[in-house]
């Protein structure tokens, strides 16, 4: 199994979850969501090490719960910036060579190791890799409150992280969208933009991206269900 190394974003604030603080912070099942990313991660014999772009103010907060974690694989905790864009493009700057790099959500602790693995073998030299799930819903667009199209369902699937590249592919690829003032939610979207094609993998839909209060009550499910089943 070829290693890698993680990128995990957690510098946003998270003003949907309407917690009074990064959401990053808000415990789960007596963790914090952030360590129960870095987890699985820290737990993967495949991955060499960790880099955490976080808010400049919580910097220190973040490297305490590491350590009080026992989260030994970070290799650096570095300031995010305003948009999540650039804090990904900050943490990819602290590393050197040109491994395979997972870019994973720091809201995003349910991610299962077997999906990690399979991005990362079908990384190729320009091609990406990204975690997705087909769309339960049907989808319609709009405009003015008034449905214009309903989308091919069986086309569509809802993208998730980890999102994987080899580091010079994606380093290039974020040089020339901030060169451009191209704006992006997710890498891939940014590694389309160069040019460079990007392959789904199936992941799973307990993959969630916790970002409201209603997530928790589903994040804490999960965690229940899964360690009734361990």
């Amino acid at each position: 199994m070829t290693s890698y190394k993680a990128v995990i974003p957690a510098a946003g604030q998270g003003s949907r979850m309407k917690a009074g603080k990064n959401k990053q912070f808000i415990m789960i099942e007596q963790e914090p969501l952030l360590v129960h990313t870095l987890r699985v991660y820290q737990e993967d014999s495949s991955c060499s090490g960790i880099v955490i772009s976080v808010n400049p103010d919580e910097m220190d907060t973040v490297r305490s719960l590491i350590q009080n974690a026992g989260i030994t694989k970070v290799e650096h905790v570095t300031a995010g910036g305003k948009e999540r864009q650039d804090s990904v493009y900050l943490g990819l700057k602290c590393l050197s060579g040109n491994p395979v790099v997972l870019i994973h959500d720091g809201a995003r602790p349910f991610i299962e190791r077997d999906c990690i693995h399979s991005i990362v073998r079908a990384v190729e030299p320009g091609i990406g890799v990204v975690a997705g799930v087909p769309v339960k819903d049907t989808i319609k667009r709009t405009k003015d409150g008034k449905v214009t199209e309903t989308l091919t369902r069986d086309e569509l699937w809802s993208i998730q992280t980890p999102q994987g590249f080899l580091l010079q592919d994606i380093l290039k690829a974020h040089f020339m969208a901030e060169r451009d003032g191209f704006p992006a939610t997710d890498d891939a979207s940014v590694f389309e933009y160069t040019g460079y094609p990007v392959k789904v993998v199936t992941g799973s839909y307990t993959n969630i991206k916790v970002t409201t209060p209603e997530d928790l009550i589903l994040a804490e499910a999960i965690l229940r269900a899964r360690r009734k089943g361990e």
